[in-house]
Parts: structure tokens; C-alpha cells; sequence
């Protein structure tokens, strides 16, 4: 592994020795698990075979078309692997748990010695001394909701805090969500490394930690007064995830020599992204189109790498939910051509992972990718090539099936920010 690792920091300083400045402007348009598979209620088709989508099919034949895989072939990525390659980075290399991102993205404060952690709220039954997992989401419990309950437990983690000498903030995220920082007070906790109790499925039992320390045991213990508490409420117990330190990973701007900006509704996305160096904005509804026209108005030219971040594709996969999907794409849709009133000079649009419907989860297919050049320097420049943009047709695009560690070397070289490599 440390052999890879320095092949890698070489490979990232190669890119740094052949970029170039310039006044080009890049967009990178991620709808969240947007590969699909063939539906057989739906004629063997895909959401995004069925979906309108009137903007991108304007560019689509500025564009080369591709599959791309997060990580390799036959893995199933998380979101965070997704986003690392979209980034221009190896996900195997730098592996970061969904716990900093979504705590960094609901603006938390940690330290270098602090513990992050995702949180669901969940509905549970104690049996015996176990609890069976009714529902991993509570029924997406309302975020009003949500804020109600952080507050009826902040008695229990303030006698946690003085019992085990740390300080424990837990911040309601959108929905079910939470972002929880754990920061130890003079001392370091001597293991994280101890896996989720999220057993990803319901009517399945929590799952153990993976090791007996002090932090399973401060976690175990919050559950427990947590759910003595709310035993009769909507959501009576937190599924951890993620938990994980302060990773320390490479900078977008000093490598790639652009200045870059993340806009996304999400924490989660606004996080990874700032690990990397970005600056970011949360938006609060994607159907608000002037709010998100203006932000790109004001920031346009202020940035040469604007990342933005749609999260409602992924949702309807992992609900099961075709037709959702299918709106969600066209939703997509409506604010891609936003994008592209602004004339940028390269434009990707693709998927950080695919969320095929018929599984309801991620899976390990290739996501979609397009990618728009302005000066129409793909193969296919307006020769009708491509039909659509769909997975069937990305396939078969020029770009074949690629990993999408080099999307941002594409897009570099797209927008004429690369130098000729050799002599």
C-alpha cells in the first residue's frame, strides 16, 4: 500500500508540474446515485431513458459521453468514495467516513482530537437485552421533529459529558439526520476503529460494536437513557455511522490550480467538499430557481470550479420509487440550464454512484457521464452521435468505460488547462 501511495503523491505533483491558469470556468453537476438498470415494470428502461431532459439534450452533441466506475469494477460505493474520485482523487487511497462530512457540512465545530459521527434517528424494540430495528429512518422523520428530540436529550448528554470527561454535541441534520461531534477533554480515545451499529436493514437487530472501549461504551449508554426516555416517541434510538478522526487529505486548489466552490442542499456534500478546500453554500430548496440562478450569478466570476449537488435521484432510488427518479431527473434538468445560461467552457453531468431502483440501494453499475466542451473538441462534435443521455448510450459514447478518479484531468483538459506532457 505505501508503495501505491507514493505512486499516487507523484502522479497528483505530475498534475501540478502541467496545469495551467487560465480564464475558463468549470462546472461539475453530480445527481446523486443517477445510474440505473433496466426496470422490467417499465419496459426495460431506465428513469433517465424516460426522463425529459430538455438543457441537456441542447449540449448533448458539444459532449463526449462515458460510464464511469467510483472505485473498480464489481465495488459498490458510498457517497464519500463517489465524490473523493469525482474530486480527481484515488477513493482507495483516501477513504473517508460519511461521520466528518456530515458534520463539517452542518458547520460543527471538532478539534484534531475529536470524533465525528453520522447519526440516524431510528425507531426501535428492546427484546431481551437487544433492540430490534423497526425503522432505520423513523419514517424520514421531520426535521421540526428532529430538533424536538436533540432537545429532550441534551439532560442526558450533559450527565454523559461530566461522567466520561468529554463534550458531546449532537446537531439535527435534515430529516432524520444528525451530525455528532465527540471531543475527549485532555485525553485521546485510545481506539475509534470500532465499526457501526447500523445493521443497514430493518428487522434486523442493532449490531455490536466491533471492540469494548470507552467510546462503544459512551455510545452504547447514550442509546440506552436515550431510549428509556423516548421509548413511546416516533424515534427512540440513534444508528452511528461513520465514526471516524480528522483525516488530513491532499488540497483541490493547489493541485488543480482552481478556485473551487461546492453549492449543495445536503451536509454531507458540502463537507466532503470542504475537506478538500472548497469554499461552500447550502442552498434550501432546489425548486427555489432564482435563489439558485442568483448564487451561480454571483459566483461565477469568482470561481473557476463550481461543484453543485443534487440529491433527490439517489433518494427515489433507494425509496424504489421509478417515477420519482424519473421527476427528479427533469427536476435536475431545470437547473442544469441555469448553469449553462452562463455559458461555462466545460460542463461534466453524472452520478457519484448508481441507485438502481429495483435494488433500492447502491450498486456496483457504472454512473452516466457527459461531459460538455464549449469549444466542441469532442469526436463527435455535431454529427448527431449521440442519441440521449442514458446509461445505453453512455456505453457506447466515446469515452468508453473509464474511472472516474479522471474526471477532473477530463475537465482540465476540456477547458485547455493542461499543458502537452514530454517533449
Amino acid at each position: 500500500m505505501e508503495n501505491i501511495k507514493t505512486n499516487i503523491f507523484q502522479i497528483e505533483n505530475f498534475l501540478k508540474d502541467i496545469v495551467i491558469k487560465n480564464e475558463t470556468k468549470l462546472v461539475l453537476f453530480v445527481m446523486d446515485g443517477l445510474g440505473d438498470i433496466p426496470n422490467p415494470s417499465y419496459s426495460y428502461k431506465t428513469p433517465l431513458m424516460v426522463a425529459k431532459k430538455e438543457n441537456i439534450k441542447k449540449i448533448l452533441n458539444k459532449s463526449a459521453l462515458g460510464l464511469g466506475i467510483p472505485v473498480f469494477r464489481g465495488i459498490t460505493p458510498g457517497s464519500g468514495p463517489g465524490h473523493t474520485a469525482l474530486f480527481g482523487f484515488d477513493p482507495i487511497l483516501y477513504q473517508i467516513k460519511r461521520g466528518i462530512l456530515e458534520v463539517l457540512g452542518m458547520d460543527m465545530e471538532i478539534q484534531k482530537n475529536s470524533i465525528a459521527i453520522r447519526g440516524n434517528w431510528a425507531k426501535v424494540k428492546q427484546q431481551n437485552n437487544n433492540y430490534l430495528v423497526l425503522d432505520r429512518r423513523a419514517g424520514r422523520l421531520p426535521t421540526q421533529e428532529n430538533i424536538r428530540l436533540v432537545n429532550l436529550i441534551q439532560s442526558i448528554i450533559n450527565k454523559l459529558n461530566e461522567k466520561y470527561n468529554v463534550k458531546i454535541d449532537i446537531k439535527s441534520g435534515l430529516e432524520h439526520r444528525l451530525g455528532i461531534v465527540i471531543t475527549p477533554i485532555n485525553f485521546n480515545f485510545e481506539d475509534i476503529d470500532i465499526g457501526d451499529n447500523d445493521p443497514q436493514k430493518e428487522n434486523k437487530y442493532v449490531k455490536d460494536f466491533t471492540k469494548n472501549n470507552t467510546l462503544s461504551i459512551l455510545l452504547n449508554e447514550l442509546n440506552k437513557e436515550v431510549y428509556k426516555l423516548l421509548e413511546n416517541d416516533k424515534a427512540n434510538y440513534i444508528l452511528f455511522r461513520g465514526i471516524t478522526g480528522v483525516p488530513s487529505l491532499p488540497h483541490f486548489e493547489e493541485i488543480y490550480k482552481l478556485k473551487p466552490l461546492a453549492i449543495a442542499k445536503y451536509p454531507m456534500y458540502l463537507g466532503i467538499a470542504k475537506l478538500f478546500g472548497f469554499d461552500i453554500i447550502k442552498i434550501q430548496d432546489y425548486k427555489d430557481l432564482n435563489n439558485i440562478k442568483e448564487i451561480i450569478k454571483e459566483n461565477i466570476n469568482n470561481y473557476d470550479f463550481i461543484f453543485f449537488h443534487y440529491k433527490y435521484t439517489d433518494m427515489a432510488g433507494e425509496d424504489g420509487n421509478f417515477e420519482l427518479k424519473v421527476n427528479s431527473i427533469e427536476e435536475a434538468d431545470k437547473i442544469v440550464g441555469l448553469f449553462l445560461e452562463f455559458d461555462p467552457d466545460a460542463m461534466v453531468i453524472t452520478g457519484d454512484h448508481s441507485t438502481p431502483c429495483i435494488y433500492k440501494s447502491h450498486s456496483f453499475q457504472g454512473t452516466p457521464y457527459m461531459i460538455y466542451s464549449k469549444n466542441q473538441d469532442v469526436l463527435n462534435a455535431n454529427l448527431n452521435i449521440n442519441t440521449d443521455f442514458n446509461e445505453i448510450e453512455c456505453l457506447k459514447g466515446e469515452l468508453g468505460t473509464f474511472e472516474l478518479k479522471y474526471n477532473i484531468s477530463l475537465m482540465l483538459a476540456y477547458s485547455k488547462r493542461l499543458q502537452k506532457y514530454g517533449a
